[in-house]
């Protein structure tokens, strides 16, 4: 069975007249995200879960709430241009997500409050002073640094046994890829399997990836932890299934877009907990002095049908072991 913690949360409860007084306000934030710009009627998982999370609290886009939404639509480099528009509009806090991300809104102020919704270790990228207490203009919830991509590894190799060469869809922009890399390919070896790179920074190059992958004889791909690529789950799904990959990641998301599985940590649950960040900062509180958060828990999802589709028997005990079945 597969094990599940639940959230160390720091207490970030406040007076009741606080809450009303700024819930009774109309306010306007800004939200950074390096993801693909949803086209309606698709809408994106992450930013729909900050906004059900600030509805809960009382916040209503359209009503009141606006929210200033910047896309990168996966290029990094338009991250610092983006930050600077938006502290140029100075709203009472800017909401963001991934590591690559909040660096750019720290070089682009020191004043404006900062709310992460998640990026990867907080403290060691140097975006926070300590986790107790960050100091300066920043604060939120931070990825713990978990090897679950030897865990994801073991969950292909359950799912397709015969399973010998897997490849890893990485980012080259993201200096973090290649450390997940090099932690499959010294774990490979026991399951007797060969690990191979994949690389893509632009969606072009997504499907070019997975049909190189299928190519050289892979059966399988995992998809490393990346911004860009949270926001591309369809299409990485879509390409899995063209080139018959069994496609697995840490985002829950990715499963109904047809990719075969995630294991991981939850992280559009993430910026539904950030929400609460934004309603203490609105009540008057300081980042400097709201902890940051490290949610450990882990969900396993599993999609039958793309089962099905690849011709995959999985066992009853990974079946009963998935958090959610999509069938």
């Amino acid at each position: 069975m597969m094990r599940r913690r639940t959230f160390a949360a720091a207490v970030l409860a406040g007076p009741l007249a606080a809450r009303a007084q700024a819930q009774g306000r109309s306010w306007r934030i800004g939200f950074l995200t390096p993801r693909a710009q949803p086209v309606p009627p698709y809408r994106d998982a992450f930013s729909d879960a900050f906004r059900r999370g600030m509805s809960d609290l009382g916040y209503f886009e359209g009503k009141t709430l606006t929210i200033d939404w910047r896309y990168a639509d996966g290029d990094y480099t338009r991250l610092a241009g983006l930050a600077a528009e938006l502290v140029a509009l100075n709203p009472p806090v800017i909401v963001t997500y991934g590591t690559a991300a909040a660096k750019a809104l720290k070089a682009a102020t020191t004043t404006v409050p900062i709310v992460v919704a998640a990026a990867n270790d907080l403290l060691g990228a140097g975006i926070v002073e300590s986790l107790a207490r960050p100091g300066g203009n920043i604060t939120g919830l931070s990825v713990i640094d978990v090897d679950v991509s030897a865990k994801q590894l073991e969950l292909l190799k359950v799912a397709a046994p015969r399973l010998a060469r897997v490849a890893v869809l990485i980012n080259p922009g993201n200096a973090a890829n290649p450390v997940v890399l090099r932690r499959l390919e010294a774990s490979a070896p026991k399951l007797g399997v060969e690990i191979m790179p994949a690389n893509a920074a632009t969606p072009a190059e997504i499907e070019p990836a997975f049909e190189a992958a299928a190519q050289k004889g892979a059966g399988a791909m995992i998809v490393a932890a990346d911004a860009f690529f949270s926001g591309q789950g369809q299409r990485i799904a879509d390409a899995g299934l063209r080139h018959r990959l069994a496609t697995i990641g840490i985002y829950q998301d990715h499963v109904p877009d047809g990719c075969l599985m995630s294991y991981g940590q939850d992280v559009a649950d993430f910026h539904r907990q950030a929400a609460r960040y934004v309603d203490r900062i609105l009540r008057g509180a300081k980042p400097a002095d709201l902890p940051v958060e490290q949610p450990t828990k882990f969900g396993f999802v599993l999609n039958a049908r793309t089962a099905e589709t690849l011709g995959l028997a999985l066992p009853r005990a990974l079946i009963a072991s998935a958090d959610r079945i999509v069938e």
